[in-house]
């Protein structure tokens, strides 16, 4: 069977779906913020419906352009150990191994990368892997970017080869978008799916952690490529932020986690958005989106019910687990800093609240007015270990 050709649309003006205004708002906002998408994703967009959840994600908003946010506000560069190499949990490394996606979604919280003064990509693979095969500590690998399937399938194996050849790697996991924006990179490329599998070893398997974000997007393509994957012995998971007009409501949410687990690609992280430059328009309150969250799970199996609620933050992953009628409560899902592993922090609703910086802005601002004081500060604000 020949293959499926794809095209990649950077040209806003080669978007027959948005009118001659939309174009000329769109490129002042790709001219900021880099824009590429597929013939096919946009293939998906209901054009009738301007509030269209595909849309939000793939095609320039003018809100995007609002002053806000950092460029990298989980502070990836403070574990940056070599060009593209992140070690930020002491058993996990990070590999930036490309600066290209097959679409770059609005809400990208690495959309730094696709600036041309960008050098954050991997350069030499030998120094990343000499630098894996040296620290003993790290047994998992997680390759993105970018994206790492856009890459060529040979150049894909020589990398998850030399990752092989390391005795205390067990995991290796692929962050992608690939089933959504161009399920074709599977369906099309025996010799992917060949690599992959003979890689996926009984005891090391191969994750291939995917980013989708709506019930729209799976497609019946969509199942055939997990199905692929599947049976060739790779393990399925999925991951995704929390993002206003698109999946907000705890019914899409319900409906994205069942019928993902239905087909085998499992929730297991729901994220708060970061707050990146030029993402305002999907921003959704921490305390909001914990709300629409645990609604969501009641509409769901055990089996979806697995998912967590979580931040990317600069000193760790950080889950929600409960909000009462005054505090919300955190803990350390993972930590930077092992002497934070488990720890569980309670503070003052603050519903307003974006990132998990606004709840620590509070603290300190609350000492400061407390320092002048003679009575003893009230005990609104609580840290256990």
């Amino acid at each position: 069977m020949p293959m499926k050709k794809i095209h990649y649309l950077t040209n806003i003006d080669k978007v027959d779906i948005l009118s001659d205004n939309e174009k000329e708002v769109a490129r002042r906002v790709a001219d900021k913020f880099a824009f590429r998408t597929t013939d096919y994703y946009l293939s998906l967009i209901n054009n009738e419906n301007p509030d269209d959840p595909l849309r939000k994600i793939a095609l320039p908003n003018k809100e995007e352009l609002e002053v806000w946010g950092r460029l990298d506000p989980s502070s990836e560069s403070k574990y940056t150990v070599l060009p593209g190499l992140e070690h930020k949990y002491r058993d996990t490394a990070l590999f930036l191994v490309t600066d290209v996606c097959f679409g770059f979604c609005r809400f990208c919280f690495r959309k730094r990368l696709f600036r041309n003064d960008s050098d954050e990509k991997i350069k030499d693979y030998s120094a990343a892997i000499d630098y894996i095969r040296n620290h003993k500590e790290i047994i998992n690998v997680l390759l993105t970017g970018g994206d790492p399937l856009i890459l060529s399938t040979s150049r894909l194996e020589k990398i998850i080869s030399e990752l092989r050849k390391i005795p205390h790697v067990k995991n290796i996991r692929i962050g992608t978008k690939a089933l959504a924006y161009n399920p074709y990179r599977i369906l099309d490329d025996d010799k992917l799916v060949s690599m992959l599998s003979y890689y996926s070893e009984p005891d090391k398997r191969i994750y291939i952690i995917n980013d989708i974000n709506h019930p729209h997007e799976i497609t019946d393509k969509l199942k055939e490529a997990a199905d692929k994957l599947l049976k060739a012995g790779i393990i399925l998971a999925n991951q995704s932020p929390i993002l206003r007009g698109v999946n907000d409501k705890p019914e899409t949410l319900s409906q994205l986690f069942s019928e993902l687990s239905a087909i085998g690609i499992p929730q297991y992280y729901l994220f708060v958005n970061r707050p990146v430059v030029g993402n305002s328009p999907f921003a959704v309150p921490v305390e909001e989106g914990w709300f629409i969250f645990k609604k969501a799970l009641q509409n769901v199996s055990g089996l979806e019910r697995r998912a967590r609620y979580v931040m990317s933050h600069e000193t760790g992953k950080i889950e929600v687990l409960a909000v009462t009628e005054k505090h919300i409560i955190f803990t350390y899902h993972r930590a930077a800093n092992p002497e934070n592993t488990g720890k569980v922090m309670i503070f003052k609703r603050n519903p307003n609240a974006g990132w998990f910086d606004d709840y620590t802005e509070m603290i300190e601002e609350f000492a400061v007015n407390q320092f002048t004081k003679t009575q003893e500060p009230e005990k609104e604000i609580l840290s256990i270990n």
